[in-house]
């Protein structure tokens, strides 16, 4: 069976963020590690090369494939930023109200940049998609390299 390619790094997130060239992508990372650490009460763990995730769920599907992700995540790419949250009920009408962005329905948000949309109702698509990783999954502040 394959290996999960994003695992848990070693490396600071903090480093991570300093090290991103664009003033406005970099200053938006540092602004969504605030939100996302206020709203999962995790700590901040790079996962791969690009995830700033928070908290971890294990999973073991039917076909006996195991692992474990961020419960919720970021990525600070070139292109946009990446929110990495579960998919629950209600998610649509949150994201109508969210304001310019792409994708969302499943568990890839594609944002330009955080003065394209209202902070508010991205806090409140985070906690629901936590709630619903936490209603399918266990979510603790652990992760495994499995």
């Amino acid at each position: 069976m394959a290996e999960n390619k994003t695992r848990p790094t070693n490396v600071s997130v903090s480093d991570f963020i300093a090290s991103i060239d664009n003033d406005t992508r970099r200053g938006d990372a540092k602004a969504l590690q605030k939100l996302f650490a206020k709203v999962s009460g995790f700590k901040a763990k790079l996962w791969g090369p690009s995830i700033v995730g928070y908290g971890a769920y294990h999973y073991t599907y039917e076909s006996g494939r195991s692992g474990s992700s961020p419960a919720l995540g970021f990525s600070p790419r070139k292109g946009n930023l990446v929110i990495y949250v579960f998919d629950f009920p209600g998610k649509a009408s949150l994201l109508d109200q969210l304001g310019k962005h792409k994708g969302g329905l499943q568990q890839c948000l594609y944002i330009n940049k955080l003065d394209d949309v209202d902070l508010a109702v991205l806090e409140k698509i985070l906690a629901a998609g936590l709630a619903e990783a936490r209603k399918q999954w266990p979510v603790t502040a652990s992760w495994t390299n499995s």
